[in-house]
């Protein structure tokens, strides 16, 4: 009897305190959704990365265009993602024909104001975050001097200034932002380090509350787009405490032998993801456990008819 309910113990599943969809994210699809009654909205970027937003946008007709794309047309509606622009980029589209509905997340626009106020003060620029990824691009457009610091090695292009100014992207990992600082001080020693913190809450929370899901799980399903470089950290923090992780963007995604010897699953998601497919996935990991169950009764049935 103990044997028949070890092999029949359903997966329990875990959902993060903190997951999903911040409000940054959430305003800037709210906006957008107004929209979509208007005639030639276009979407300059990828409003979030994630698919299943893309894909309701495609299907009201909403285009995506480039940021940096040649204007050619000063009529519409054309909307500045979440993750931001430089100001140049924002004059640059701005036209008394065209309405611009700008979508900043309000903590991006933070970390745009603490690197103009260090170079303000006199501080050499540097960014930590994903080289090329929209809201860097953003944070540096005006500022052609800054250097992003992805990596250890990136440190070695820092100029022997005698005072640096760092900010964050705002869905960089705290750990590993707190690090690289470190480094650059130790680095450049005789430079004045000044580093104002803008990772942003939902970031941090997100990254505690999947933290904390590794302490009780045995696999952690990462909810988010392939693209999406806060859920790509969340995955990376569950790697690097040794636990086991996996990336989905939706339920059909998700596949049963990952959870076969599994007891207890976490389940987070990166800031643009729908909390409707954050549900959708967990409901989907039980009725996995349901099917994984009815097979071990099948099993059993087996044996004791071997017996």
């Amino acid at each position: 009897m103990q044997i028949e309910k070890e092999i029949m113990s359903r997966v329990n599943v875990h959902l993060a305190s903190h997951y999903g969809m911040c409000f940054g994210v959430r305003d800037a699809l709210a906006a957008t959704r107004s929209t979509y009654d208007e005639n030639d909205v276009t979407v300059l970027g990828q409003l979030v990365h994630n698919p299943v937003v893309s894909q309701e946008l495609t299907e009201n007709g909403v285009k995506e265009g480039n940021l940096n794309n040649p204007i050619t047309d000063n009529e519409g509606t054309v909307i500045i993602t979440a993750h931001g622009a430089s100001e140049s980029d924002r004059s640059r589209w701005a036209s008394p024909h065209r309405k611009v509905v700008d979508t900043t997340c309000p903590l991006v626009h933070k970390v745009h104001e603490s690197l103009a106020s260090l170079i303000d003060s006199g501080f050499f620029p540097m960014v930590i975050g994903k080289k090329g990824h929209a809201e860097v691009n953003g944070i540096i457009g005006d500022f052609p001097q800054a250097i992003v610091i992805e990596r250890e090695e990136d440190i070695f292009d820092v100029p022997y200034e005698g005072k640096i100014g760092i900010v964050s992207q705002t869905t960089q990992p705290t750990d590993r932002v707190n690090e690289l600082v470190e480094k650059i001080r130790f680095l450049r020693n005789n430079s004045e380090v000044r580093f104002i913190d803008t990772v942003c809450s939902p970031t941090k929370n997100r990254q505690k509350a999947v933290k904390d899901l590794c302490q009780v799980c045995d696999l952690i399903v990462v909810v988010g787009g392939s693209n999406s470089n806060n859920t790509s950290q969340l995955v990376s923090t569950v790697e690097g405490l040794g636990s086991r992780a996996v990336q989905v963007e939706r339920p059909e995604d998700l596949i049963l032998d990952w959870f076969i010897g599994v007891k207890d699953v976490g389940v987070t998601a990166g800031t643009s993801t729908l909390n409707e497919t954050v549900i959708s996935v967990s409901e989907r990991i039980k009725a996995i456990s349901e099917e994984l169950a009815v097979k071990d009764r099948g099993y059993l049935g087996k044996e004791r008819i071997l017996c």
